[in-house]
């Protein structure tokens, strides 16, 4: 027995500074960077490094950058330099592009995909629009990768819901948000670029909003999830699926609300539902919440969409007049519309409205500075949401 003791001790002497070599390989690449890749002062000004020795042209992309891309100026130690002055509170997006070929930040591991782009991203100090994207020392919600049964696929789809804090110590129900992606998204745009969990907590914890259930399900129904979660593997990823403009998404719309209402502890009534969408998802919106006219009592259209496949003969759309109609003959508490003045679908945005006065149809309506970004539909469900489930 004592024999089996040593030779066990022996082993496990041996053993150990090996395992803790392999261990200590996982992450063979791990070096001390030789300086910050970015950086962002008091006062909002950025300065972006890259090494690039053998580079002979080096420029940097970025969100705030309107001409497209702005030239890095090349030190004598390889290294190439920009610098931004005077950057709004915000989020930004950024790459660097190295001889023409637009690549990642190698030493900023803050990282979003957006189709099938991913870029490095910042977040500026000061400012509403910056601050409730950052995570505070606030109670927080949970966010879940929710699968559940549907029609429209041969496999189970995915939704990302959000839980306000305590909901799962409680016993609480809660009113609902179903927050809607445009074209180019999934279940995983609102949580990643929309940065919903941190807008959420933020605002609940500062009392702003009622804390509430955000359900946000994958409207490319061609799709069973985001890429790289789904039975189709490792795919070419494109906003351009055959599903757009199709109705499947809002002809099916209420089986995403059945579950929700079976699964979690929700309020099953309309005065505690809502409902809201960025473009292709306010276009989803607009039409799901006429096709069931007595299911929302709040409507969000932020820079929204409208009949996005005019060659598609379908009730949800060819009886969106009389469905309109209805909603208003059943009433509501909220019509909510924003928009960008620059937006490329600002006339679309325009017609519509034109066809809610015509039927007299009451809206609020929200014109703000800037396009078709990720800026504007943060402030919009900043704002949108502070006006939801007031008793």
């Amino acid at each position: 027995m004592m024999m089996k003791k040593y030779i066990l001790l022996v082993f496990s002497l041996i053993a150990y500074p090996l395992l803790g070599e392999i261990i200590a390989q996982e992450n063979i690449a791990q070096k001390k960077a030789p300086f910050l890749s970015y950086e962002i002062d008091s006062v909002n000004t950025a300065t972006f490094r890259i090494l690039a020795k053998e580079a002979k042209n080096v420029a940097i992309t970025g969100s705030w950058v309107e001409a497209g891309r702005q030239p890095m100026i090349q030190q004598t130690d390889g290294v190439w330099t920009y610098v931004q002055k005077d950057l709004p509170a915000d989020l930004f997006l950024y790459n660097f592009i190295v001889d023409g070929v637009k690549i990642a930040d190698p030493l900023n591991v803050y990282q979003i995909r957006d189709v099938n782009n991913v870029y490095n991203y910042f977040i500026t100090n000061g400012g509403e629009r910056a601050e409730l994207l950052k995570t505070r020392q606030v109670a927080h919600g949970t966010l879940l990768k929710q699968w559940y049964t549907s029609s429209l696929n041969q496999a189970q789809r995915r939704m990302t819901v959000y839980t306000p804090p305590g909901y799962e110590q409680g016993k609480t129900n809660y009113p609902v948000l179903y927050l809607l992606h445009g074209m180019g998204g999934d279940e995983d745009a609102w949580s990643e670029l929309g940065r919903i969990s941190q807008i959420m907590d933020n605002l609940i914890a500062q009392g702003r909003i009622k804390p509430m259930l955000v359900v946000m399900p994958n409207g490319h129904t061609s799709n069973s999830a985001s890429p790289g979660n789904s039975e189709r593997g490792e795919y070419l990823i494109t906003s351009f699926t055959p599903d757009i403009g199709s109705g499947d998404m809002e002809s099916s719309f209420m089986e995403i609300v059945e579950f929700v209402e079976k699964t979690y502890r929700v309020k099953k009534n309309k005065k505690n539902r809502a409902i809201a969408g960025l473009s292709m998802g306010g276009s989803h919106t607009l039409f799901t919440a006429a096709l069931y006219p007595n299911t929302f009592d709040y409507v969000g259209l932020f820079s929204a969409a409208f009949r996005m496949n005019g060659k598609v003969k379908r009730a949800v759309y060819d009886e969106l007049d009389e469905n309109l109609i209805k909603q208003r003959d059943y009433g509501y508490k909220l019509y909510w519309i924003g928009m960008g003045k620059t937006d490329f679908l600002y006339k679309t945005g325009e017609e519509f409205r034109k066809k809610l006065d015509g039927i007299g149809m009451k809206y609020t309506y929200k014109e703000s500075e800037g396009g078709h970004t990720w800026s504007n539909w943060r402030d919009y469900i900043v704002e949108f949401s502070s006006l939801l489930f007031k008793e």
